[in-house]
């Protein structure tokens, strides 16, 4: 039988036998569908975190000097407990640092935490609190929409001075111009001289809800009553001299922390590397884990379709026997079986791309996760569902064609 005629012969059966084709398809739909919906939200994470999330949370051509590491997802409670020991970084570590960076880099200090801010016009709310230095709105590509952003020199003279978020912004002013404005944080008044244009939000975690100041500014000692740095942040002039930074950075500390040579160090210095490092292995997990039910849905549509083409063969010994009484050789009847039961599959995975795409889409549409539609994806599912009704073609095709044309022929 010719490929054609043999691939209408099974769209003729799955149009007369409706509803045995919907459940013989059922499996292979279910499987393929959550592993499209699967590849295209991690898909779509990859792209996320690659793209935006380190560009909007770490920066680019950037590297942090941390007490201790942030994206570090295999840390036992010996190597934690060792990160808490280390030194404090205080700021002359961060002005020696400072001085060995190469030329044209950008450096600002980053003291971070989540507070109570109040204003007249608005019951307290918790922001995210930054008291950082003026090069860290350029660092972080902060362009500011409304007013301006804080000067070296207010820096240097403490100002009570805030840039906002536009969350902020519409929390605590009530539609009302912010700027020229106060603020209070920890009891201090600070007057809003700037609102950051919208940024966002990263896995749900909102950009905008945002309060930065001078470091010098009394809010630092409420996020670090101790003195010390959280972080300094620096960007490079390009990719190639991260490292140099990096290696130059290391070397000041060591020195200044007198580290013999065999000594690991007892400070961080991070990359955005790093943070993609710590998805990639949650990217593997979700990979395993979120694979694991289709490839059952995939198992249980080939036994369905298994046994849906032993019933077929059941059904139509006598046309069997009277094709091989005609002619028909054996590999005749097994090609013509198999491409039914591939066409069956093929049309389940067909209908189950389409429904696996539309669950992501819907997905991203009600919760912070992307989507993003892989076309290799699409791709593996047609020839895993091909292969699939293959695979559980080929006994039910092997025993239509073994079949006596005599024994067959007399089958009523």
């Amino acid at each position: 039988m010719p490929f054609l005629e043999a691939v209408r012969l099974a769209l003729d059966t799955i149009r007369v036998q409706k509803l045995k084709s919907f459940f013989t398809l059922l499996g292979v739909m279910i499987g393929v569908m959550f592993l499209i919906a699967v590849v295209s939200i991690v898909q779509g994470m990859s792209d996320y975190v690659e793209n935006d999330f380190a560009g909007k949370i770490i920066g680019v051509n950037t590297f942090t000097l941390h007490r201790r590491a942030n994206f570090n997802p295999n840390t036992t409670d010996e190597e934690w407990r060792a990160f808490n020991r280390r030194p404090r970084v205080f700021e002359p570590e961060v002005q020696l640092v400072r001085s060995v960076l190469p030329a044209g880099s950008r450096s600002s200090i980053v003291n971070a935490t989540q507070l109570n801010a109040t204003s007249r016009y608005s019951r307290p709310r918790q922001i995210q609190a930054f008291a950082t230095e003026a090069e860290y709105f350029t660092i972080k590509h902060f362009n500011v929409d409304r007013g301006r952003a804080f000067t070296p020199q207010e820096v240097t003279a403490g100002s009570h001075v805030i840039v906002i978020g536009t969350e902020v912004a519409d929390n605590f002013f009530n539609d009302l111009d912010p700027l020229g404005r106060e603020l209070k944080i920890s009891g201090t008044a600070y007057n809003v001289i700037g609102v950051v244009e919208k940024q966002g939000s990263v896995f749900g975690f909102s950009l905008d809800r945002m309060a930065i100041v001078p470091y010098t500014s009394p809010l630092n000692r409420v996020i670090q009553p101790r003195g010390d740095v959280q972080e300094l942040l620096v960007q490079a002039p390009s990719k190639e001299l991260v490292d140099d930074g990096i290696e130059l950075s290391r070397e000041v500390l060591r020195g200044a922390r007198r580290l013999s040579p065999g000594a690991p160090d007892n400070f961080s210095l991070e990359t955005s590397d790093s943070a993609l490092q710590f998805f990639a292995s949650i990217k593997e997990k979700m990979v395993l884990f979120g694979t694991a039910l289709p490839f059952i849905g995939l198992l249980v549509g080939a036994l369905v379709i298994m046994n849906i083409m032993l019933v077929a063969v059941a059904e139509r010994t006598r046309e069997i026997g009277i094709r091989k009484a005609l002619g028909a050789k054996r590999r005749d009847i097994m090609s013509q079986f198999l491409v039914e039961s591939a066409t069956l599959s093929l049309l389940g995975a067909a209908i189950g791309i389409a429904l696996g795409i539309a669950a992501a889409k819907i997905i991203a549409a009600l919760s912070p996760l992307p989507a993003s539609v892989a076309p290799w994806s699409i791709g593996a599912a047609l020839l895993l569902g091909a292969g699939v009704g293959i695979v559980a073609g080929i006994y039910p095709a092997s025993r239509a064609a073994r079949l006596d044309p005599i024994e067959a022929l007399r089958q009523e």
